[in-house]
């Protein structure tokens, strides 16, 4: 797909279409901060404009303060696995464990005697969204949305962006109606893989997933949407204060097999039979 093809309804598109691009993913997630926190006069990367130009990055960081950081809050950079539906994994860069989705084989019973008919919607991935000649998701059907999350949500808003960009078009008449306006789209690539980049300015009417994780900050945002995922892999603001924080996500894994093991607190796996097991007779055996 070139550059002059895709449009800001094409992006929109894309941003809708997560839940019905992966299954599984295993990522990197790098929390970025305004260019203030650390001293820095500019921004970590900057946007390009040309369409299938590689992604080149400027350290908006030295690795002494990074290493600061990371002793204040070792949350700056973690491994995740999520595993749709709802099975989540977070461990340090070094391999400690800190979160994971313990009880994914538990008994919804309650769920369904909860007076509300939001558990007896399906997961997204067995209900049709209308899709445009592309494979994007022009508007999503009522389903049961959401990642898990893990400290402040930003992970799971940038797993299924739909906040850049509403469930559904807005009608014509309605302007400023879009919960942002897309400008300086490119196609890029990031980590290796294809994605879309474009600078978007939130409306009013602009609502994050999560308060404390934004994906869009006042004024002009750049973001990077995965092709294959629709995940929103970067994102940055450009202006003010905020000016450098947002998030750098790489992906190392799409649809990979995960057994429950990485999302239970006690592994439940089999014996491994390669082992020597004793086999202790007693004295009259």
């Amino acid at each position: 797909m070139s550059a002059p093809t895709f449009t800001a309804d094409a992006f929109r598109h894309l941003a809708r279409s997560s839940p019905w691009r992966w299954q599984s993913v295993r990522f990197e997630l790098h929390r970025k901060f305004p260019s203030s926190a650390y001293g820095g006069s500019g921004n970590s990367w900057v946007p390009l404009a040309v369409a299938g130009a590689e992604v080149k990055t400027t350290p908006g960081i030295d690795e002494r303060t990074r290493g600061l950081l990371e002793d204040k809050d070792p949350t700056l950079s973690i491994n995740c696995w999520v595993r749709r539906p709802g099975a989540l994994r977070v461990e340090t860069l070094e391999g400690k464990l800190l979160a994971s989705t313990t009880k994914i084989n538990e008994s919804r019973d309650s769920l369904f005697i909860s007076g509300n008919r939001k558990p007896w919607l399906l997961q997204p991935s067995l209900v049709n969204p209308v899709k445009d000649s592309q494979g994007f998701v022009v508007r999503r059907p009522e389903a049961r949305y959401g990642e898990p999350a893990y400290g402040s949500g930003r992970a799971a808003a940038a797993l299924d962006p739909v906040e850049l960009t509403g469930e559904r078009p807005v009608p014509l008449e309605a302007p400023f109606a879009n919960v942002a306006e897309i400008a300086d789209i490119a196609v890029v690539t990031h980590h290796g893989r294809d994605a879309v980049e474009a600078v978007l300015t939130p409306n009013s009417s602009y609502r994050p997933l999560f308060a404390d994780a934004p994906l869009l900050f006042p004024g002009r945002t750049a973001v990077r949407i995965d092709l294959e995922t629709g995940i929103c892999v970067a994102s940055q603001s450009l202006d003010g204060d905020s000016a450098g924080a947002g998030h750098w996500m790489v992906l190392l894994g799409i649809d990979e097999y995960m057994l429950d093991d990485l999302f239970e607190e006690v592994s439940m796996g089999l014996t491994d039979v390669r082992a020597h097991i004793p086999w202790e007779l007693g004295p009259d055996q």
